[in-house]
């Protein structure tokens, strides 16, 4: 809900309840409103099960409330609301059994008005079930990361009531799924779409007010006959000469509160609040743009914000946002699950764009696509009110992967251009041509006003099918990083979107340190530093050895290293490719959510690696770039490609680029040039030839200086 919702008429059931683990025994007495539960444990909602010990292991959770409710005013009705129970839930209230729940982040409600009445006692029972997923490649629960991931620990059981149970009241008029969508805006008019089903226990004349407020206030009435049962209805308000909302880097992030209301017989019944930023978005062959204007999107991956999302804060969710802005980044990717509602609400504040997935990661059951299609559904209209959202993913790697955290992909090992020769990206699959078509199409009949992609991280196969956006993991899976050039030359829609890239390195984490014996390096327990934190052994081993390093903190400062170059020399090649024909990246990944090792920038503790650095450098507004991606030069004359990258949106006149080429052996070659340069542009500015006659490091120092700019490169390089 949004943090504008009503709270006069909702009682929140917060706080203390009574948990037992899942018996057959217990399970048939659970809503008896008689039994002695003095004996079960104490447990806190919002909270997950497992951070109880005697709870930790189970798969199911039985959870009862004790409460108290006044009278309740006659013509009133009361509802039940459950806004985040993992993963499925039996409800019963007072005895009465209510109905079920499916899906970690749905919101549900029943009305309990019959139930409540003639007592102020009350009982609520719930039964909670998370199961862990016997087949990884047949999963059930549509958890997504929270339950199969790189970068999360499999054991750590998701399950329990995760976000607020409340007691509503309303009239006899709810409005139920209120849906709010902008289908145009521009400095002259937005249309909103809106939507609701308005349960009603009567047939009456009702009316609805739609008041949009930003400042000046816009009322919208409509006066509707509705039937006892529950209404479809769906309307139109224009706004004239709105406040359009921008991503940070564009303009201004003006909010508009939209409260919708019914009311019957000229009394309020129900009342219902949206926060949205009026704004279009449009995605052509990857290439985005904001309100009409072009705009390179430049991000990283998000996963969870902690293990545990029920104690994640509002604060949490916003560093995290000012983090990603502070390193240029004007998207983020929320990777393989739905966020706490928190974490929508400061992008929509901050600025920055959403490339929303649906929590569906690798393999899953056939029997679960009526369910994800229904949630998909529940996705749009819980959510499409944000302006930052700007992407749905329906599926990520739709792949019949079954690794746990450590271990490879099961793809060809060894190729240039890693799992884009797998066969897993050639024939078809229940997964990718089937259940991911059929949420996608559930996210386009929800939401008409932005894009939808059936999966992330799909090559191009058979039949005619172009893929999607690309994992590319040049010098760290497979190949080197200067093939992502090769690749950009022979296939070049293959980077019209990267969405996954990067390398793995080791935090500076005294946890983590400890476990594996790092006072007795290099004599160190590796399968600890695969089994529980996650480190691809076989991929350090290759790219930063242990036996080539000094000391455990050598062996971290090295794998650092070589993730920071990877980042920074794949996100120059990709910038230098702006529009043509890549629109933008996603970097992977953010943070983590608990000690790992993983491909983050930030570890859970939010300190940076050495590749923060490198992330913000690369992604600064403006940045200078020699192609010089290899790990060596053997040549001895190198022509060398310059680049400046401008994502600026005004002109950058009279700067002049300096070019300094040290190699051993030879007199330093200098170089200068001066011009203008276009707003969102990329200007090849020279293609100096550079020579070198000896072995040993040699350095390139790029530096554009002007009135409006300033902006420096380094790069030192082999000769061989």
């Amino acid at each position: 809900m949004s943090r504008l919702e009503d709270t006069e008429r909702s009682i929140s059931l917060s706080g203390a309840w009574k948990a037992l683990a899942g018996e057959d025994a217990a399970r048939r007495h659970i809503g008896d409103v008689d039994l002695d539960d003095n004996g079960w444990v104490d447990i806190e909602v919002p909270g997950l099960w497992r951070s109880h010990n005697m709870l930790s292991a189970s798969e199911s959770v039985l959870y009862r409330r004790h409460f108290n409710l006044d009278p309740l005013p006659e013509g009133d009705r009361r509802w039940l609301a459950i806004d985040g129970l993992c993963y499925q839930g039996d409800i019963w209230l007072n005895g009465a059994y209510l109905g079920d729940t499916e899906g970690y982040f749905v919101e549900h409600s029943f009305e309990i008005s019959d139930v409540t009445s003639g007592t102020s006692e009350h009982l609520l029972a719930i039964e909670a079930n998370c199961l862990n997923p016997s087949d990884r490649t047949e999963k059930r629960n549509i958890t997504g990361v929270l339950q199969h991931s790189d970068a999360l620990d499999h054991d750590l059981n998701p399950g329990g009531l995760w976000r607020d149970v409340r007691i509503e009241q309303s009239g006899p008029v709810r409005i139920d799924d209120l849906r709010v969508l902008v289908l145009e805006a521009d400095n002259d008019r937005a249309i909103i779409k809106l939507g609701a089903t308005l349960d009603s226990a009567v047939t009456a004349t009702v009316e609805v007010v739609t008041a949009v407020s930003h400042g000046e206030r816009i009322e919208h009435q409509q006066e509707l006959v509705v039937a006892r049962g529950r209404n479809e209805i769906e309307w139109h308000v224009a706004v004239e000469e709105p406040e359009l909302w921008w991503p940070f880097a564009l303009g201004e992030q003006p909010l508009y509160n939209t409260e919708v209301t019914v009311v019957v017989g000229g009394t309020l019944s129900d009342r219902k609040y949206r926060r949205i930023g009026l704004r279009s978005f449009e995605l052509r062959n990857w290439i985005a743009s904001v309100n009409g204007e072009r705009i390179y999107l430049k991000g990283s991956n998000f996963g969870p914000c902690g293990s545990d999302l029920s104690q994640v804060s509002e604060g949490d969710y916003r560093r995290d946002l000012v983090l990603a802005k502070n390193a240029n980044l004007n998207l983020i990717r929320v990777h393989g699950h739905v966020a706490h509602p928190y974490l929508y609400q400061q992008a929509d504040e901050l600025g920055i764009l959403i490339f929303q997935d649906f929590p569906l990661q690798w393999g899953y059951s056939r029997a679960i696509r009526n369910q994800a299609t229904r949630q998909a559904t529940a996705l749009v209209h819980q959510f499409g009110h944000h302006p930052s959202i700007v992407l749905w993913n329906a599926h990520n790697e739709p792949f019949p992967y079954s690794r746990e955290p450590g271990q490879p992909k099961d793809e060809v090992g060894g190729s240039t251009f890693g799992a884009l020769t797998s066969i897993n990206h050639q024939v078809p699959s229940w997964n990718r041509s089937i259940l991911d078509r059929a949420v996608k199409r559930s996210l386009e009949k929800a939401d008409v006003t932005r894009p939808s992609i059936a999966h992330s991280g799909v090559a191009p196969h058979f039949p005619q099918l172009d893929g999607t956006d690309s994992h590319l993991w040049f010098g760290w899976e497979h190949g080197e990083i200067s093939d992502l050039n090769v690749l950009a030359s022979r296939i070049p829609r293959l980077l019209r979107f990267v969405s996954e890239f990067g390398a793995q390195a080791l935090p500076i984490d005294a946890e983590i340190a400890e476990a594996c014996g790092a006072s007795n390096f290099p004599d160190i327990n590796t399968e600890v530093l695969a089994t529980k934190f996650g480190a691809q052994l076989h991929l350090l081993e290759q790219h930063t050895p242990i036996n080539a390093a000094g000391s455990w903190d050598d062996w971290v400062h090295q794998s650092q290293l070589r993730q920071a170059e990877v980042l920074r020399h794949t996100i120059e090649m990709l910038r230098t490719l702006k529009y043509r024909p890549t629109g933008g990246f996603c970097q992977f990944m953010f943070a983590d959510a608990l000690p790992f090792i993983s491909c983050s920038v930030l570890d859970h503790h939010r300190r940076p690696k050495k590749s923060w650095d490198a992330l913000t450098a690369a992604n600064r507004p403006v940045i200078v770039v020699a192609d010089l991606h290899k790990n060596a030069l053997t040549a001895k004359r190198y022509e060398c490609a310059i680049h400046v990258v401008s994502d600026l949106r005004t002109h950058i006149g009279s700067a002049a680029l300096t070019i300094e080429w040290q190699a051993p052996g030879m007199p330093t070659q200098r170089w200068v040039f001066a011009g203008d340069f276009e707003p969102d542009s990329v200007t090849k500015v020279a293609e100096p030839v550079l020579v070198a006659d000896s072995p040993g490091t040699a350095s390139l120092a790029l530096e554009l200086k002007g009135p409006e700019v300033h902006a420096v490169n380094l790069y030192r390089i082999k000769v061989c």
